[in-house]
């Protein structure tokens, strides 16, 4: 069976983090290491970690050397990767149960070495774990096929549910740059010529609306959005204004979900 890297960046979770990383270690897949980065958190998150990785040998936790932000710590835990796929979760989120063992499936039918599956949104109290989430009917709903002029226009792209094709691709990191570091990851790579593909099912659950979480308030990222286009996809201004438009239009309607 393909061996899942799954790539988990840490700073302060310790509320939330240990559900995310249940939801990892309960999966139907189990053929998985779950590569975790801690930021220099200081409120006992490395400690928790550390408890995880005496009971399942599967957690594989380190310490950033210097706080370097997510996109550092994300790339600090591909760098360690040993598995055919690479995929995400941040740890104020959560996998249901089945989300790795069917979006293999999902990736063995097509020729798409980048896929990504609908997700559901909870609100920012909730405690429960993944094994007992009930479908609450807020979904965002993955797009079947994106292309890179696609992304231009709109992030696509849950990076919960990303998963990308080691074998293919080869290790992908993302720009350190302070913030949208996986939607410059997924340009890139469809730039190169790769496409994705969406999978309906919602396999994935997204804390909305917590204050510190990794993606949260997506309207305060617009100065990141226009220097992604400008400076790191090249637009011109025209076309870095409509993809702009397109980004802001995307915020607001997931935060109608």
């Amino acid at each position: 069976m393909p061996l899942v890297s799954v790539v988990m960046p840490v700073y302060n979770s310790a509320a939330t983090l240990g559900a995310a990383v249940r939801s990892v270690l309960t999966q139907t897949h189990g053929d998985l290491e779950l590569l975790v980065t801690d930021d220099q958190s200081t409120d006992g998150s490395m400690d928790l970690l550390r408890e995880f990785a005496e009971q399942d040998k599967r957690v594989l936790p380190e310490t950033a050397p210097e706080q370097g932000g997510a996109g550092r710590a994300r790339n600090l835990a591909m760098e360690r990767a040993r598995g055919d796929y690479i995929a995400f979760l941040d740890s104020d989120d959560m996998w249901l149960p089945e989300k790795t063992e069917k979006q293999l499936a999902f990736a063995a039918e097509g020729t798409a070495p980048l896929t990504f599956t609908s997700y559901f949104k909870m609100d920012a109290d909730y405690d429960g774990e993944s094994t007992d989430w009930v479908p609450n009917g807020r979904v965002i709903r993955a797009r079947a096929h994106v292309d890179y002029r696609a992304m231009l226009v709109q992030d696509h792209i849950g990076a919960l549910t990303a998963m990308y094709d080691r074998k293919v691709l080869g290790t992908r990191l993302m720009p350190e740059m302070r913030k949208r570091q996986d939607y410059a990851l997924w340009l890139s790579i469809m730039r190169d010529g790769a496409d994705a593909r969406g999978l309906a099912e919602p396999l994935a659950v997204y804390r909305a609306h917590q204050a510190g979480s990794l993606s949260s308030n997506k309207l305060s990222l617009v100065q990141y959005n226009w220097a992604l286009y400008r400076e790191h996809e090249h637009l011109s201004v025209p076309r870095a204004t409509r993809a702009l438009a397109g980004a802001v239009w995307q915020s607001v309607r997931n935060s109608r979900v």
